[in-house]
C-alpha cells in the first residue's frame, strides 16, 4: 500500500475523507455502566464525562429529567472546558462566566451580561443526537437531521435481559484494531493453546475463554474444544461473500474426507465484526476511534438461550480492565504479560490463558500506533483484509463525490439489517452449506425473545 493511502484510511478527524465516511454511521460513545454510581462513585451527584470520539473532545451527562446531552466541550463563550461544568440539574453551567446550556446544546443564562440582554437567544452550543442501545450510548456526528434508521442486528433486537456490554481501550488505531478482528486466519496461531482444557469447565460469561468451548457437531462422535480445531487445522479456506452490510466470511478448515469445520462470521462496515461464541451466544464487536491512534472496543454479548448474567459477566472482565476508563492492565508497559515459559509449553502466543482478548491487544498495539502498511507482504490468507480496504477505499471517493455511504448508512438498505447469523462447526464436508443453516434456524427458533416477537405477529396476521 502507498503511504498516502494508508494516511487516507486511518486518519479520523473532522475534515478529513476517512472521518466524513465514519461520521455516517451512528458511533458508541460510551456504556450506560459509566454512569453506575456503584462502579464510578462521582456518578452519584455528577453525571458528567468527559469524552474524545473521532478526534473530537466533548462533555457527555445526563440531566435530572434522565436526557442524555451530549456536546462540543469547548464553551462557545471562550471556550473554556465544559467538562469541569456545574451539574444544574437541568443542564451545565460553565464556571468561568456562568453561562448555562441544556441537554440539546441550547444556551439558557448569560448572568454576566446585562439585565434584559439577548444574547443567549443568539447562542446554541453544538449538541449531538445520543440513542441509548443494548447497555452503550450511541451518538450521531453527521449532518444534523441526516441520521439513517439505527440498524436491527441481533445485538440491538435482543432484550436487555439478553445482551452485555462491555469495552476496552487499545492504544492504536481503528482500523489496524478492526482488521485483527475480521482476519479468519489468526486465531489458529494467535490464540492457539498447547492443550486442551475439560469442556465443562467453560461456561458461556467466562471471559475471553470462547476458544475453550466447543465447537456444533462432533467429530467421529467426540465433542471437539475450538482450540483443538484452531490448533490441527491452521490452512482454513478463506472465501467471503457481499452482504448489505458488509461481507460475509467463510472459513472451511477440512478435517477428513467426510467432515468439515465450517466458522461463518461478519464484517460489518466500517467497523464492526459479528462471531459465534458458543452455540448460543455470539460477540458483536465495535471499534471506535478515540483520535487517530486510540481506539475503543465495544462488545455486545447476545444470548439465544437463557438470560445473560451481567454481574458475572462485568466482575470476570473487571480482573483485566481498569475503571473508570476501561483501560488495560497489560499494555506495552508490562510487555503484555508476556512470559515465555508459557510461550514454551502451554500457549502459542505466551500471554495468559484466561483474557484472550490481550492477544488481540498485542496484535494491534505491536503494529505501532499506526500500522505502515507500506511494510507489510500480504498473502492469500490476507483476502479479506484486501476486500475490506477496497470497500474503504471506494466508500471515501463515494462520500468525497456527495454520495451515500455503503451498508448501515444507507437508509434504503434499513430493512436489510437483521441478524446476522454466524456459526462455528464440525460439519459433512458435502453438505456444510445446508447444514450451518440449519444450525442458525434452530438456534433462531430456541430463543425465547425471538419467539415472542413472532408470536405476536402471528397473532395479528390469522
Amino acid at each position: 500500500m502507498k503511504a498516502e493511502q494508508n494516511e487516507l484510511i486511518t486518519r479520523v478527524g473532522p475534515g478529513t475523507p476517512c472521518g466524513a465516511v465514519l461520521r455516517a454511521y451512528w458511533q458508541p460513545v460510551a456504556l450506560v455502566d459509566e454512569f453506575d454510581p456503584g462502579l464510578d462513585p462521582r456518578m452519584k451527584d455528577r453525571p458528567v464525562k468527559a469524552v474524545r470520539v473521532l478526534g473530537q473532545d466533548l462533555v457527555l451527562f445526563r440531566d435530572a429529567a434522565g436526557r442524555w446531552g451530549l456536546l462540543d466541550r469547548d464553551c462557545p463563550h471562550r471556550n473554556a472546558d465544559l467538562s469541569f461544568g456545574r451539574h444544574e440539574g437541568d443542564g451545565l453551567r460553565c464556571p468561568f462566566h456562568g453561562w448555562k446550556f441544556d441537554a440539546t446544546g441550547r444556551c439558557l443564562e448569560t448572568p454576566a451580561e446585562p439585565t434584559g440582554s439577548k444574547l443567549c437567544e443568539r447562542v446554541k452550543q453544538r449538541s449531538y443526537p445520543v440513542v441509548e442501545k443494548s447497555g452503550v450510548l450511541f451518538a450521531w456526528f453527521g449532518d444534523e437531521g441526516k441520521a439513517p434508521p439505527f440498524p436491527a442486528f441481533d445485538c440491538f433486537a435482543a432484550p436487555d435481559s439478553h445482551t452485555f456490554a462491555f469495552k476496552g481501550l487499545w492504544q492504536a488505531n481503528w482500523l489496524q484494531a478492526f482488521e485483527v478482528g475480521i482476519d479468519p486466519a489468526h486465531p489458529s496461531f494467535l490464540h492457539r493453546f498447547l492443550s486442551d482444557a475439560a469442556l465443562e469447565a467453560v461456561g458461556e460469561n467466562a471471559a475471553g475463554r470462547q476458544f475453550r468451548s466447543a465447537s456444533a457437531g462432533d467429530f467421529g462422535g467426540e465433542k471437539w474444544p475450538m482450540t483443538r480445531i484452531m490448533r490441527e487445522f491452521h490452512q482454513p479456506d478463506i472465501s467471503f461473500a457481499t452482504k448489505p452490510w458488509g461481507l460475509q466470511l467463510t472459513a472451511l478448515r477440512p478435517m477428513t474426507d467426510e467432515l468439515t469445520h465450517v466458522r461463518i462470521t461478519h464484517a460489518i462496515f466500517p467497523h464492526t465484526f459479528v462471531i459465534p461464541l458458543s452455540e448460543t451466544l455470539t460477540i458483536t464487536q465495535m471499534h471506535v476511534p478515540v483520535d487517530d491512534t486510540r481506539t475503543y472496543w465495544y462488545s455486545f454479548f447476545t444470548s439465544f438461550a437463557g438470560p445473560v448474567d451481567k454481574d458475572a459477566m462485568r466482575s470476570q472482565r473487571l480482573q483485566f480492565i481498569s475503571l473508570p476508563d476501561y483501560v488495560p492492565k497489560n499494555g506495552r508497559h508490562n510487555h503484555w504479560g508476556f512470559n515465555p515459559d508459557e510461550q514454551r509449553a502451554q500457549t502459542y502466543l505466551g500471554m495468559g490463558e484466561e483474557d484472550i482478548n490481550v492477544h488481540d491487544q498485542w496484535a494491534v498495539e505491536s503494529m505501532g500506533p499506526i500500522q505502515d502498511r507500506t511494510r507489510e507482504h500480504l498473502g492469500t490468507s490476507d483476502k479479506v483484509i484486501m476486500a475490506n480496504r477496497r470497500m474503504l477505499l471506494q466508500a471515501i471517493e463515494t462520500v468525497q463525490a456527495g454520495g451515500t455511504a455503503p451498508g448501515v448508512a444507507d437508509p434504503a438498505l434499513a430493512a436489510e439489517m437483521r441478524g446476522p447469523d454466524t456459526v462455528d462447526g464440525i460439519a459433512p464436508a458435502g453438505a456444510w452449506g445446508t447444514w450451518w443453516q440449519e444450525k442458525v434456524q434452530a438456534k433462531r427458533a430456541g430463543a425465547p425473545w425471538l419467539r415472542q416477537a413472532i408470536a405476536p405477529a402471528e397473532a395479528q396476521a390469522s
